[in-house]
């Protein structure tokens, strides 16, 4: 499993919030490089970048951040935030994603989602954001009544592979992911999924890992790294898979 160390922009800095409330910030570092590099020089070799605005607002406000971090840092970036036309992906590749995240505009624009699909194939990610089982859109701020189930299943049927599965509930909150959500969730996906929502302590990491799904293909992890609860290296030895029994 890969280590996403979560970097959500938010007025150019480095921010988290608490189950998606934008009412209730804490900022970590005034410069989101600095945040990457320190993942970086720790040992990670992916990020996981948000821009906040973008979620909000409907359009990426933080690309130069992004060109900034993928610039100069040298590991694989997946970005997003606001990917709501064809026009802002294509911006967000060109800052250097290697990855682009859609949420909002993947539901409700089905020409929109399969024209991306056709041009980046792999590189396009879906967030499945999910708030009491049911989907959530425009940054969290919006509930929809679509069960995950059933969205997870259209977005494959589009040709999606990859997917982030994000707990707004946990999100922020440190206590831990909800294992038998994943099992569920694992069984919907065709492709491979990125978990995020909860990671606390070491043992919620081996907890994931330990579950063995093949498809679970990494966790992002953002307060937990930022509070120190523990390093990105503690984090990568605790996601390898424990040893079979002899």
């Amino acid at each position: 499993m890969i280590l996403y160390p979560a970097i959500d922009i938010r007025g150019g800095s480095a921010v988290r919030l608490r189950q998606g409330d934008f009412a209730d910030e804490t900022v970590y570092d005034a410069d989101p490089l600095s945040a990457a590099r320190a993942w970086v020089e720790g040992g990670a070799r992916w990020l996981h970048v948000v821009d906040l605005d973008g979620a909000r607002d409907g359009r990426p406000a933080n690309l130069e951040h992004l060109r900034r971090i993928a610039g100069e840092l040298g590991v694989p970036v997946e970005f997003g935030g606001g990917l709501r036309s064809r026009a802002s992906v294509d911006a967000a590749i060109e800052a250097g994603a290697e990855r682009v995240i859609l949420g909002t505009a993947a539901f409700a624009d089905v020409d929109f989602l399969d024209d991306v699909v056709a041009a980046y194939g792999e590189r396009v990610v879906v967030s499945v954001d999910v708030r009491g089982g049911k989907v959530a859109s425009a940054g969290w701020k919006e509930q929809t009544e679509m069960e995950a189930a059933a969205v997870i299943d259209h977005l494959q049927r589009r040709g999606v592979r990859k997917l982030v599965y994000s707990n707004i509930e946990r999100d922020g909150m440190l206590t831990g992911p909800d294992l038998d959500e994943v099992r569920r969730v694992a069984e919907s996906v065709r492709g491979s999924f990125i978990y995020s929502g909860g990671i606390g302590s070491l043992d919620h990491l081996a907890a994931l890992a330990s579950l063995r799904q093949v498809n679970l293909n990494g966790v992002i992890v953002g307060k937990a790294l930022y509070e120190r609860k523990f390093t990105v290296g503690d984090a990568l030895t605790a996601l390898k898979p424990p040893k079979a029994a002899a």
